[in-house]
């Protein structure tokens, strides 16, 4: 897993609407800072749908690497329109650099 692939691929895919840092903003998306082992549906301010907020899912490489592959399919009724990551490795190097970026 290569966390500076990661980056970029954050960088590329994502960073239109998440950000990482302590305290950054919600865009389209919420700030994923210190989302891992959190359960899903939980950033303060951030307006999720009900499908996110009762999903019970706790975000975790294994849940991470799921969702990412299609997340319309992983939680059902999300808000979430991106497509989805379907490469393995591109999503195991994209979780490798969110789990060093958004850890509390």
């Amino acid at each position: 897993m290569s966390e500076k692939k990661g980056a970029k691929i954050f960088k590329t895919q994502c960073s239109q609407c998440h950000t990482v840092e302590e305290g950054g903003a919600h865009k389209q998306g919420p700030n994923l800072y210190g989302f891992f082992g959190r359960q899903s549906g939980q950033a303060a301010g951030f307006s999720y749908s009900s499908a996110n907020k009762k999903s019970g899912v706790i975000w975790g490489e294994d849940t991470l690497f799921e969702y990412l592959e299609n997340p319309k399919k992983y939680i059902k009724g999300t808000k979430m329109v991106y497509a989805g990551l379907k490469k393995p490795k591109q999503r195991k190097d994209l979780i490798a650099y969110l789990k060093s970026t958004c850890s509390a």
